[in-house]
Formats: C-alpha cells, sequence, structure tokens
C-alpha cells in the first residue's frame, strides 16, 4: 500500500470555538469546510504539512446546551503532537491568548514539549529535539536544519 500522511478527525462541541483555536491561535489555515462561516459542521484545517478535521459531535438539533463531562473526559486520552520548534515562543503566545498551561520541559527520551488542551480538552504537544541523537534522527526523517545541539 502507497499510505501518505494522516488527518485526523475530532469530535468538536462548539465549532465555531474550535475554529478561532486552531486558525486564530494555532495559526492553522481552513482548507475545506462544509458550508460557509465558522458555524459549520465540519473543516479541514492545514498548517506546515500537518492536517486535521473537526467535525461536530451533535448534530444542530441534538447538540445539548453544554458539553458532556463524560465526553470530555474522554478525550484527554487523545493527544495530538506537533513539531514546534520555537517551545518558548510558543508558550509565551499561548500564555498572552489566555492559555493556562506550564512551560516547556524536557522529557527523559530527548524532546523539549510543551503540553496544553484545546477547547474540547484534546490533549496537544508541541515538541522538538533536545537531545542530538533525537535531532540527527529529525534530520534524516524530517529534513530539518542539521545543527550542533549545547
Amino acid at each position: 500500500m502507497d499510505i501518505h500522511g494522516i488527518c485526523p478527525l475530532l469530535q468538536v462541541f462548539d465549532m465555531p470555538a474550535a475554529i478561532r483555536f486552531y486558525r486564530d491561535l494555532l495559526g492553522f489555515e481552513v482548507h475545506a469546510r462544509s458550508e460557509p462561516g465558522d458555524d459549520c459542521s465540519w473543516v479541514w484545517l492545514k498548517l506546515n504539512g500537518a492536517e486535521l478535521m473537526l467535525n461536530t459531535a451533535y448534530e444542530a438539533d441534538q447538540r445539548p446546551a453544554a458539553p458532556v463531562p463524560t465526553r470530555v473526559a474522554a478525550h484527554d486520552d487523545t493527544c495530538l503532537f506537533f513539531g514546534c520548534e520555537d517551545l518558548d515562543g510558543a508558550y509565551q503566545h499561548l500564555r498572552a491568548h489566555g492559555l493556562n498551561l506550564k512551560e516547556p520541559k524536557v522529557a527523559p527520551y530527548g524532546m523539549k514539549q510543551l503540553w496544553f488542551h484545546d477547547p474540547d480538552g484534546y490533549g496537544l504537544c508541541l515538541q522538538w529535539p533536545a537531545a542530538q541523537q533525537t535531532h540527527d534522527q529529525w534530520v534524516a526523517d524530517y529534513g530539518i536544519e542539521p545543527k550542533t545541539l549545547a
């Protein structure tokens, strides 16, 4: 099989809020949507080779007044990892826009990571190699710029 890329589909409670988060805060571009405007039922987002689709969790006439807590809690089992070289800049940007998150830190396996959640409770992790071996592997795998890490 000749498979290319991956594009996860997340079920969201409030599509306009989800679009504002991914488009306006994280910088994704809307590639396609089911209907004009942000109050649509499906959207396909793209940013620097990363792709993500969002779909409303409920039909408009069946949406509850508030998110179902058990459903939102289950979203924490899902985490999307994105490459991001300037994690300190990303941290400052997200904090400046009201996100409550901890500073990036280096994981035992050599990745500097910044963890947070989207409006629906899905985990997001921005990461970049912090160890030379991991960086060298990313050079081979993703074509990032070779360099010697301090």
